[in-house]
């Protein structure tokens, strides 16, 4: 097998090989996208004048370069390079790249282990890694594309130190297509607008991007030039990056909820389209949005309730694609709708309250007594039936003795809220007059 680090005009072509891994990057400094990691004041470049490496988590999206670096990285500090994949990898095979790198040790050679997704490895398996870490057998550096703080040990990440990858911008995406086109010794045939939706289909992915290039040389004829339409018939779409169960997912629902609480129904339209394009189940999508009007807004408009509801059984009766609109008009709806997280906030004081203060009883008055017993007890004595009352309001107290009245509930002047708010200080009003 040819050195991963030799000249590479110094080998013959090969033919067959994909145009990603012809322009993979020779020196840390070619590496394109990550220049806050790998530039010339990066933070892989400081380490490198240093001349020691410390275990690293590279975090980022695909095709963002995080194997590339570390092939590099070794190179630059002339560790041997081992790699494996958490997807193949078990016990043995790391307890075979171990006792390979505690030899290499003691000739004298350093080993710098790749792990690709060591998200991947269970707890006791990435525990397995805390001692070659110490003392010195292995630099490790695992590639992830997941959060790290979920998804990793404590005792692992407190022996490494995360490094972000970021997804290509649209101009990084454009300098890898330049060095495409100057490897293939002619330019790409596309114009300007097909240009421009090829770097949005590769997604911030620059091995996707290369990938589409290829495509698109491998459809045309002699002479031909694609525009937007003929780009889309030639290559198939690529799916967005979004994984239900991680980061994507709930980076995204996220951007949605904070969009509808910010009263922005154009922001909140664009992240309901993505999470729907991206095949996010619409249940899910529904109950959030119910969430979302009950927390948000709650009483400052009681139908968006009601409206987000409808939404989930319209979406249930029509199906897709018609009923994404119905999720699309309760967002739009909600995003709109006047905010109070009044009820919310009053809730989470009441359950703070009722675990603070225990198993209270209730004021005797406002108990039921079924029984003789009860009735001496004097449960019932002194109740008011508040409809017999002068504006159908007691002013009785109704928590406990010795918790004494709380208030919890305090409606802004928005909304359906300004209403219950002057219906609240008339009855303060009445309560106060009647116990003087």
């Amino acid at each position: 097998m040819a050195d991963l680090f030799d000249d590479p005009t110094s080998r013959p072509p090969e033919p067959g090989r994909p145009l990603a891994d012809r322009l993979r990057p020779t020196k840390l400094d070619e590496v394109v996208g990550q220049e806050h990691l790998t530039g010339e004041d990066g933070v892989l470049t400081r380490m490198i004048r240093s001349g020691t490496l410390g275990s690293m988590i590279f975090w980022g999206p695909p095709g963002t370069g995080k194997t590339t670096v570390a092939r590099l990285l070794a190179g630059e500090t002339k560790l041997a390079f081992e790699q494996i994949s958490a997807v193949f990898s078990g016990v043995a095979e790391l307890k075979k790249v171990f006792d390979a790198a505690r030899l290499r040790r003691a000739n004298g050679r350093q080993t710098l282990l790749f792990v690709d997704e060591i998200h991947r490895f269970n707890r006791a398996q990435q525990d397995s890694f805390l001692p070659v870490m110490e003392d010195g057998t292995v630099v490790l550096v695992g590639a992830t594309t997941e959060n790290p703080s979920f998804e990793l040990n404590a005792a692992l990440l407190s022996r490494a130190r995360v490094l972000t990858f970021q997804s290509h911008s649209a101009e990084s995406i454009g300098k890898l297509l330049m060095k495409a086109e100057a490897e293939e010794g002619k330019a790409l045939p596309l114009d300007a607008q097909a240009r421009e939706m090829l770097v949005g289909m590769a997604d911030g992915d620059g091995r996707a991007a290369l990938t589409l290039a290829e495509e698109v040389w491998r459809a045309a004829k002699p002479g031909e030039v694609f525009d937007s339409a003929g780009l889309q018939r030639i290559v198939q779409r690529r799916a967005p990056i979004y994984d239900k169960g991680q980061d994507g997912h709930y980076n995204l629902i996220s951007a949605l909820h904070k969009s509808v609480r910010g009263s922005d129904p154009d922001a909140a339209l664009y992240y309901l389209s993505r999470m729907f394009d991206a095949g996010e189940d619409p249940l899910y999508l529904g109950r959030r949005l119910v969430r979302m009007a009950v927390e948000d807004i709650g009483l400052a408009d009681p139908q968006a309730l009601q409206v987000a509801l409808a939404a989930k059984d319209a979406y249930d009766y029509l199906g897709s694609p018609e009923g994404e609109l119905a999720f699309a008009q309760a967002c739009v709806y909600l995003a709109t709708a006047p905010k109070s997280n009044a009820v919310y906030t009053a809730f989470k004081g009441a359950t703070a309250a009722a675990k603070q203060y225990g198993s209270l009883l209730p004021p005797k008055h406002i108990l039921n007594a079924p029984t003789k017993l009860m009735k001496d007890e004097s449960y019932g004595a002194g109740y008011r039936y508040d409809h017999d009352e002068p504006d159908a309001f007691s002013g009785q107290d109704y928590f406990p003795e010795k918790m004494g009245r709380q208030t919890f509930y305090d409606p802004p002047e928005r909304g359906f809220e300004r209403e219950i708010r002057k219906w609240l200080e008339f009855w303060a009003k009445l309560r106060a007059e009647r116990r003087t």
